[in-house]
């Protein structure tokens, strides 16, 4: 089977396209037909070795995607050869067939397509894990996205909408003020007068929560934007800087700086994890959450897929086809 291969951490060759054994389910695995495979700007970090974790070379990146079971193994219950589903793994995603534990796959709802399958894992049940499980907000809250034009900052507008808060977008460029909006952000302002602009919009009264995939000096802004017994929810650090946010802000403020780690969660609560993810594919259904895949690309040209993910700030989320069709 056709695969793309990651030999080296640098050089123009060390992407490329292979042909490799197909593999064969273990006991509590199913084989899956891969129809797409997102690729976000994590999976480009690994590839590049940049990511705190790194990878035995030679490798197959990806994270995520979706497909139809044609294998199943030992012991595995409530999955069929046929099913439509979505799958999560360390790598062996980016290849015409995966094996993978059966644990992380989901049946797909029927009115659900395979590019979007294979986006709506990781960025909306980050989203979901931060806003419900460790944000508790409450209806009527004011929720404040830093880096609200990238994967996991477009689902936590639609999904704070959702759940009945008013949401402020933040974001660096003004060409994607129109897309927040019809994404369903309350207000859009920019990173650049984040303090003046949000001040505007709240007052004194302060934001609730606060959703930061970004890190870096925005941290800072908007954990002093939060209100009385806010919450800021750290979730990365796309801008590749850790903040050194002083412990006397917390203090001052009755504010709580909330982890946010859907792997180790989900790890830990698998129930809940599936509970989630389940709520999500509602949501999805009802029309209230609308993954935009803005990129497709063929496998062949997957070396041009992580360098949009990389360098590109792309709007809406980059999918691999592994047939190009």
């Amino acid at each position: 089977m056709r695969a793309l291969l990651l030999r080296a951490f640098e050089g123009a060759d060390r992407l490329a396209i292979v042909d490799v054994p197909e593999p064969e389910p273990r006991p509590g695995q199913v084989r899956l037909r891969v129809a797409a495979a997102g690729v976000s700007y994590v999976d480009a970090l690994i590839a590049e070795g940049a990511y705190q974790v790194r990878p035995t070379l030679p490798w197959i990146p990806g994270s995520e995607c979706a497909g139809t079971i044609d294998a199943v193994g030992d012991g595995v219950c409530g999955l069929a050869a046929g099913d439509r589903v979505c799958a999560l793994a360390w790598g062996g995603v980016l290849a015409e067939a995966l094996s993978v534990d059966a644990a992380n796959v989901a049946a797909l709802p029927d009115d659900m397509d395979f590019d979007t399958a294979a986006v709506i894992r990781v960025a909306p049940t980050t989203a979901w894990h931060a806003l419900v499980d460790r944000a508790a907000i409450r209806q009527g809250e004011c929720v404040l996205v830093l880096g609200a034009s990238g994967a996991i900052g477009h689902a936590a507008i639609q999904l704070g909408k959702a759940l009945g808060a008013h949401v402020i977008a933040c974001t660096s460029s003004d060409a994607k003020r129109a897309d927040l909006l019809a994404a369903g952000a309350d207000a859009v302002v920019s990173g650049e007068a984040l303090r003046r602009e949000v001040e505007a919009l709240v007052g004194a009264k302060g934001v609730d929560v606060v959703i930061d995939p970004v890190g870096g000096a925005p941290s800072e802004l908007a954990f002093r934007l939060l209100a009385w017994g806010g919450r800021h929810c750290v979730v990365g650090f796309a801008s590749g800087e850790t903040p050194a946010l002083r412990l006397t802000l917390p203090l001052l403020a009755g504010a709580s700086i909330v982890g946010v780690n859907v792997g180790r969660f989900t790890e830990a609560h698998p129930v809940q994890a599936a509970d989630n993810l389940r709520r999500i594919f509602e949501l999805y259904s009802s029309g209230k959450l609308t993954p935009h895949v803005g990129h497709r690309f063929a496998l062949d040209d997957a070396a041009d897929a992580f360098a949009c993910a990389r360098f590109a700030r792309p709007s809406g989320r980059i999918v691999i086809r592994m047939h190009g069709d």
